[in-house]
């Protein structure tokens, strides 16, 4: 079914406004966000269709990119993607940065990406050297070795101590 047809029935659906038609509705223009990833329009009306089902959250995910959005539908979406990362993966965004077709959503994606990567390298920054972990996994180790020695001498002395009350 060509776009224009899919939206058209879409909005049909939207208007009987029960909970099946809006559900068939969100899944056809999702149907076609994930053909057209790219298309900004169609990115915005499936955030009015979870406007529709009361998801602020998804309509801040889906508007992300647009020129003009509703702030509390972006700070929605940002608490329930609270890592950059997560919200990278959340736009479903195929391509590159400059296949955005505006300089806003562009800029966004720029940002986006940048934000995830100060989080990456904060991340690594906080993770020990390697040589660190070996050694502690080292010390371990010996640490083990030395209780299981211990033990078995311990049962070893029990053992004799035992044969020689029954002896």
């Amino acid at each position: 079914m060509p776009v224009e047809q899919t939206l058209h029935k879409a909005a049909e659906e939207l208007r009987q406004g029960d909970l099946a038609s809006v559900l068939r509705a969100r899944q056809r223009v999702a149907g076609l966000v994930g053909t057209y990833p790219h298309r900004l329009d169609l990115r915005e009306r499936l955030a009015d269709v979870y406007r529709v089902l009361g998801q602020p959250a998804q309509a801040g995910r889906w508007t992300y990119l647009s020129d003009e959005r509703d702030p509390d539908e972006t700070a929605a979406f940002e608490r329930a993607y609270r890592r950059a990362e997560a919200r990278l993966g959340a736009l479903s965004w195929q391509g590159t940065v400059e296949d955005a077709p505006t300089e806003t959503a562009r800029a966004r994606l720029v940002s986006l990406r940048e934000e995830a990567r100060t989080e990456l390298r904060r991340e690594l920054d906080a993770t020990p050297d390697q040589e660190t972990s070996w050694g502690a996994c080292l010390l371990v180790m010996v640490g083990g070795t030395f209780v299981l020695v211990c033990f078995l001498l311990g049962i070893v002395t029990l053992a004799q101590f035992l044969w020689k009350l029954v002896s």
